[in-house]
């Protein structure tokens, strides 16, 4: 059977990054595929996008990619975009909206936000007629038909149902979880591009990393939107939430 294990949302946090590789490297993963959001928020987008590179074989483009090479006089994106280098911009604009292959004979679909958006957000309490919609195609896909299995990025809440025979999982956040405060990855597991029906097996795996020297690299770069950054990785609650 193939592993692949899936991340997203690294949103520039290299000590998270590091100790998610650290960790797929123990488990006999065959490829990386990585959903998005390499920058952002945290200070290190530079060394996230080499790092996502260098390790994953097939990356798709998140919102922050999206954005980010967009002209602005917003002062914290500025900041970001000055230290990504008019390169690493290129390759984030050029990457693809979705991953799409068979696996264990279902089609499955990965993607950043949803199948019709990068900027589309639906949580796992969302009504069940939104959540259901995941699984639909869309003119931005590689395939328009329904997907058995879609995973997705953008919402940095990890979990895993089941909707009228789809699978729907979320695979959490590396570098900025808003549900408990380790990093998040999911290792899928089948057989890889077979039509013929045989296990697939979904693994959630969570990776203590160290908060405090992401929240120190922050401070030593006079990162933007500094005390919003901390509280998020020390709390794993969302901005602005303080209780």
């Amino acid at each position: 059977m193939n592993r692949i294990a899936i991340i997203s949302d690294i949103h520039g946090n290299v000590p998270a990054l590091q100790a998610v590789l650290e960790d797929i490297n123990k488990r006999g993963v065959s490829a990386i595929y990585c959903l998005g959001d390499l920058i952002g928020k945290g200070p290190s987008g530079d060394v996230a996008v080499d790092l996502i590179k260098a390790n994953c074989e097939r990356v798709v483009r998140g919102n922050w990619d999206d954005f980010i090479g967009k002209e602005t006089t917003n002062g914290a994106l500025k900041w970001h975009q000055d230290r990504l280098g008019p390169e690493r911009l290129d390759y984030l604009g050029s990457l693809p909206f979705s991953i799409e292959f068979l696996m264990s004979g279902r089609y499955i679909r990965l993607f950043h936000a949803s199948p019709r958006s990068l900027y589309e957000r639906i949580q796992p309490w969302d009504s069940h007629e939104s959540r259901l919609s995941l699984c639909e195609g869309s003119e931005l896909c590689k395939d328009p038909r329904d997907a058995d299995v879609i995973g997705y990025g953008d919402i940095h809440n990890a979990y895993l149902q089941h909707l009228d025979g789809k699978t729907l999982f979320n695979t959490g956040s590396v570098g900025n979880p808003l549900d408990l405060t380790s990093a998040s990855y999911v290792i899928l597991e089948g057989e890889y591009g077979s039509q013929d029906t045989a296990d697939l097996n979904i693994q959630f795996l969570r990776v203590t990393y160290d908060i405090e020297a992401a929240i120190q690299e922050a401070v030593d770069a006079g990162m933007p939107q500094l005390n919003e950054y901390i509280q998020e990785l020390r709390t794993a609650k969302y901005r602005g939430i303080t209780t």
